[in-house]
């Protein structure tokens, strides 16, 4: 479980294609104690819970290895990712934690296509657009994650959304970087997606 909190931005420095481009491996390079990172351990990448499976220290850098599978690939932005690519992260939530987001699984649903993105004063604000099945889960003043970073919904029509975002979260994640006509990972609110299973089951 994550918050949605990014706690770090990090950047891939190596990826290898395996078992026929069904897996890549992945090395990301971060500022967390090397230390601290255990194999096994979940380290969720741009909204997407992937499992260490090695780490070390290079240069001066701490890096940790992670393997995206076939699903990961099809289902989120991981298919785009390169060597060069920033991405927000988030360790593990432990129990005594801040949960300064919402909850937050790491089970990435879909993407999210940018549609707009305008600069204000004091935030800017990205107009997005998703698939009919996931817009049924978003709504005005709810929870959704977008590449990780927990946010508020600000206006919905049909299957686009709005969100406003802070300049502080605009310098500390990916988020700043955004333009028009690209793909975000989407994870809806997990108290949404059971409420509509359970007015189904009625």
């Amino acid at each position: 479980m994550f918050t949605g909190i990014v706690t770090d931005i990090g950047e891939i420095v190596a990826l290898t294609a395996v078992a026929q481009g069904q897996l890549h491996r992945m090395r990301i390079a971060c500022r967390y104690d090397q230390a601290s990172i255990a194999d096994g351990a979940s380290i969720a990448c741009s909204g997407v819970c992937l499992t260490v499976v090695g780490s070390g220290v290079a240069d001066g850098r701490t890096w940790f290895e992670v393997d995206a599978a076939a699903e990961t690939l099809a289902m989120t932005t991981a298919r785009h990712w390169r060597g060069g690519t920033k991405l927000n992260l988030e360790r593990a939530l432990k129990i005594g934690d801040e949960l300064g987001g919402h909850i937050v699984a790491g089970h990435a649903d879909g993407v999210a296509s940018m549609v707009a993105r305008d600069d204000l004063p004091d935030m800017a604000r990205f107009e997005l657009r998703t698939t009919r099945e996931l817009a049924r889960f978003i709504a005005a003043k709810g929870s959704v994650t977008l590449d990780g970073v927990s946010l508020t919904v600000n206006t919905v029509d049909d299957v686009k959304f709005s969100v406003l975002i802070i300049p502080h979260t605009l310098s500390v994640t990916t988020l700043g970087g955004w333009r028009a006509g690209g793909e975000v990972n989407l994870e809806v609110d997990l108290m949404a997606r059971y409420a509509a299973r359970l007015s189904e089951m009625k």
